[in-house]
């Protein structure tokens, strides 16, 4: 292929085998989004569509069509019929770049011959669900944060918003530390009500402030989804010889440390965090999907999408 007709890089986020995927799939809201195109979900609008919702009382210009004849042969009441509008889905894809994402273990899995960091597992994951949301006509957007907001594009809806979406992820650097309860915080505020937001991190903050971050999101009525993705070694801790570790966010020095003498208390604050986290979603109604960055991209789709109702 000459230089002239080579894809651009940010294209290799989503690579002929994920679009020939996600072009099987489709995702449907659960909550009533607030949208600005007619379109397969639920509105908290009434209109004239499919769904039945509720009466009204018949006033002067309504259409006569409307009317309910039966109710008004019952009741002597001139009542209109009103259905629930279809309309499109926001979806706003919050991405964490802080320096913990930055890393890949010696089980992550692969795209090519390319073992994907936390970080590029993110960018392929949010690629190919920008990809899924803009095919079936709805709109996507992008965050990525790490201690603050690195960028910011608004939900689109047009073909060439997952070509800018690409590029968008495919220009991010892992950063420094992450602050990511008072990022969400803002992200909350900054997007529009009822609307889809996907939050894919590795979610190392305090649960408490994530937790509160969470509830702000339900406040606004968003419907809410959060792929925590961790790495094998992060989730079993398989270390055994003296090691140095290094905090990639910067925050402490490199450290020396016999792990088997920190695995048990280690493997259960980890057990404890994904416990809250997941019971903190489930209270308010939001998918928690645990990613282990060792499944393959295509697998993590298909169970997740596969399987959501």
């Amino acid at each position: 292929m000459s230089d002239s007709l080579k894809l651009p890089d940010c294209m290799r986020l989503l690579p002929a085998e994920t679009m020939g995927v996600m072009k099987r799939l489709e995702w449907y809201a659960r909550r009533r989004m607030q949208g600005t195109l007619t379109g397969r979900h639920s509105s908290p609008d009434k209109g004239f569509s499919v769904e039945f919702a509720e009466h009204r009382e018949y006033v002067p210009g309504d259409d006569p069509k409307d009317l309910d004849w039966r109710v008004m042969a019952k009741s002597d009441r001139n009542v209109i019929r009103q259905y629930i509008e279809e309309t499109n889905l926001r979806a706003t894809l919050a991405v964490d770049v802080s320096g913990s994402m930055k890393y890949t273990g010696d089980h992550a899995a692969k795209v090519g011959e390319t073992a994907l960091s936390k970080l590029e597992y993110a960018k392929h994951l949010a690629a190919a669900l920008a990809y899924l949301f803009v095919k079936q006509g709805d709109a996507a957007g992008l965050v990525t944060f790490d201690k603050e907001v690195r960028s910011f594009m608004r939900a689109g809806s047009r073909p060439s918003q997952v070509r800018r979406i690409l590029e968008d992820l495919h220009a991010a650097e892992a950063g420094a530390d992450t602050d990511v309860g008072g990022v969400l915080h803002g992200v909350a505020e900054r997007i529009p009500r009822r609307g889809l937001v996907i939050v894919i991190s590795d979610l190392f903050d305090d649960p408490a402030k994530i937790i509160e971050a969470l509830h702000h999101f339900d406040f606004r009525q968003h419907e809410l989804v959060i792929f925590h993705l961790m790495a094998e070694e992060e989730l079993t801790f398989p270390f055994k010889n003296f090691q140095r570790f290094r905090d990639l966010e910067g925050v402490e020095a490199m450290l020396r440390i016999d792990p088997q003498a920190v695995r048990a208390a280690y493997l259960e604050k980890i057990r404890d965090f994904v416990k809250r986290i997941d019971a903190a979603c489930g209270k308010l109604r939001a998918d928690y999907v645990a990613v282990n960055t060792n499944t393959p991209l295509r697998d993590t789709l298909l169970r997740y999408l596969g399987g959501r109702k």
